[in-house]
């Protein structure tokens, strides 16, 4: 019967140095995010009243300024439309490369390309929606349904490699146990693989809303800019970014607090979205 070596001094103070510098490291990295939401809120929260969520901004120099509904009811209309398009796609996209693809020559440049539409800037898929759809004129100039289509691009490669990392996680002893029943490979993939990467592909799909929700860019080419509130997705639509874009840059304190505002109600959107889905993901994993 072997016994099991004392624990030397020399291997204790490793770890504890490398348990201090990880933690020392953590909160280096946190430190950061506290202060931003802490000046967020020491800034926006004076700005939040009932009035600001329910009425429009006016556009006035002197006067009422006006709230951020038309800002909110943009991001959240552009924004889903924007899922609903990127979110199947990308998700679609990884099934393949997974399940289908795997080393393939088109699999990896699919993977070539998703990784070069990572790096692009905003910017850019703003441009050339802009040039494709907004100078031809194809179904009208500046509105909201191109806004959303700049952003799905944008999302699109964020939902794909995040999916596909999560999908790859899932063991393959599942597949071939499922294969080796008799399944055939698509209710394979439908009824093992994405339930079980289920958890994973919604963080990967709010991390694409969240980066999507924040963009200023894509929309100042496509959707433009309007101060009242519009529901129909094909005329020019506000946006929380763009509103909070336009207000930073005047001259008087009260814009300038809306856009504080308008700041801090985006990342409580963002928040109770994270929230809202994790507690889906729980229930689902209880049922």
């Amino acid at each position: 019967m072997t016994t099991l070596a004392p624990v030397s001094g020399r291997r204790r103070t490793v770890d504890r140095v490398s348990r201090g510098l990880t933690l020392a490291l953590t909160v280096v990295a946190v430190l950061p995010l506290i202060f931003i939401i802490y000046y967020l809120i020491k800034e926006g929260i004076g700005a939040w009243s009932g009035d600001f969520f329910t009425t429009d901004p006016t556009g006035r120099f002197l006067g009422d300024p006006g709230g951020i509904k038309s800002a909110i009811v943009g991001t959240i209309l552009m924004v889903a439309l924007a899922s609903a398009i990127a979110i199947p796609f990308g998700i679609g996209v990884a099934l393949y490369l997974v399940e289908y693809g795997k080393g393939g020559r088109f699999a990896n440049l699919v993977r070539y390309f998703v990784d070069v539409m990572t790096g692009v800037p905003s910017v850019v898929f703003g441009l050339f929606v802009y040039i494709v759809l907004v100078v031809t004129k194809i179904g009208g100039t500046f509105a909201g349904w191109k806004g959303s289509v700049a952003l799905a691009l944008l999302m699109l490669p964020v939902v794909t490699r995040t999916s596909e990392v999560v999908l790859n996680l899932v063991p393959d002893s599942l597949r071939e146990a499922a294969l080796a029943l008799g399944a055939p490979r698509w209710r394979v993939v439908f009824r093992i693989v994405l339930p079980t990467a289920l958890p994973g592909l919604v963080t990967g799909s709010l991390l694409a809303i969240a980066r999507a929700a924040g963009e200023t860019a894509p929309l100042l080419f496509t959707a433009a800019f309007v101060f009242g509130t519009q529901f129909d997705l094909s005329q020019r639509m506000n946006s929380l970014p763009l509103q909070i874009f336009n207000d930073v840059s005047q001259a008087q304190d009260r814009l300038v607090q809306r856009a504080w505002g308008a700041a801090l109600t985006l990342v409580a959107l963002v928040l109770l979205l994270s929230l809202a889905a994790r507690l889906v993901q729980r229930r689902s994993r209880l049922a």
